[in-house]
């Protein structure tokens, strides 16, 4: 049996249906034949299946391989943070005063 470091995307068992569908479509009738075994034997998600099976018609019909990355470096993959915090005193809001239910002191309570 194929484990996950075997398949022809990486981590293949941590990804979400919206980011493996365009991976998909990269593959060959072989790759994909493997995936769909996988997928079958593991973790059984009915749409992942069907959207394998769909892909894998189409390409029996004659579609090919879209070109793109299996990899997943590309639109559906997170840009890493940029870093820092944009928030500094100029971009903070005004100070706030405590909810006035609970505070004896605070003049918007009403008496």
């Amino acid at each position: 049996m194929t484990t996950n470091d075997d398949l022809p995307i990486k981590d293949y068992d941590h990804l979400q249906v919206g980011g493996l569908t365009s991976r998909i479509r990269s593959l060959g009738a072989d790759d994909l034949q493997t995936l769909l075994t996988y997928e079958r034997g593991h973790a059984k998600r009915f749409q992942v299946v069907q959207i394998m099976e769909n892909r894998l018609a189409s390409l029996k019909a004659g579609a090919q391989p879209s070109g793109g990355d299996p990899s997943g470096v590309g639109p559906d993959t997170p840009a890493p943070p940029s870093g820092g915090s944009k928030v500094s005193e100029a971009t903070s809001g005004p100070p706030q005063n405590p909810p006035s239910h609970g505070d004896p002191t605070n003049p918007a309570q009403p008496r």
